[in-house]
């Protein structure tokens, strides 16, 4: 299977972004993971040739007006996984969350049917799985008392993501640190 492999700049940080022939996501990392990128990419697909060449416009485009604002611009962007059947339907069941909502684990293996609470394990891992960061939103996943868990770009990014789509609200510095020295 021949991948192009192409930058993306974002507020985040530099995004790997990995497509086929027909233009669809099959991969969307940050680049500083680019060792968990290429694992991903050997366990869903075996071998595969992966060059470097500049991303399609339409989906470079799609991630730039999600991060200007436009929270639903990503929604139409075709993606193509590989993944155990498992993972597939978790990976679709997060397509299905709105921007500016969040789930827990437990919630998510309800809503695929699964009634044993130990169930929300496997659906975390296949989360942690997902290949396809941002436009498969994995990040709007939470524990069930509200804990930023298990976010594979890290906490600062799932804050951030979370914040940028209203599902939390911003931070904001603690007071001390907004007074002047002396006062």
């Amino acid at each position: 299977m021949k991948l192009c492999l192409s930058k993306i700049p974002s507020p985040l940080g530099e995004l790997s972004l990995v497509t086929d022939g027909d233009q669809q996501v099959r991969a969307l990392d940050y680049a500083d993971h680019r060792a968990r990128l290429l694992r991903l990419l050997s366990e869903h697909y075996g071998s595969y040739e992966l060059i470097q060449g500049p991303a399609p416009t339409a989906i470079a485009t799609a991630l730039e007006r999600y991060f200007q604002g436009d929270l639903n611009a990503l929604d139409g962007l075709a993606t193509a996984t590989g993944g155990s059947e498992l993972q597939r339907r978790v990976w679709q069941a997060l397509r299905r969350i709105p921007v500016g909502q969040t789930t827990s684990y437990s919630a998510l293996a309800r809503e695929l049917g699964f009634e044993d609470p130990r169930a929300a394990i496997d659906i975390g891992a296949a989360n942690g799985s997902n290949p396809v960061s941002i436009i498969v939103p994995c990040h709007r996943v939470i524990g069930k008392g509200g804990d930023l868990k298990g976010y594979a770009g890290g906490p600062h990014r799932k804050r951030w993501l979370l914040e940028h789509e209203g599902a939390l609200a911003r931070e904001r510095a603690p007071v001390e640190a907004l007074r002047l020295p002396g006062l």
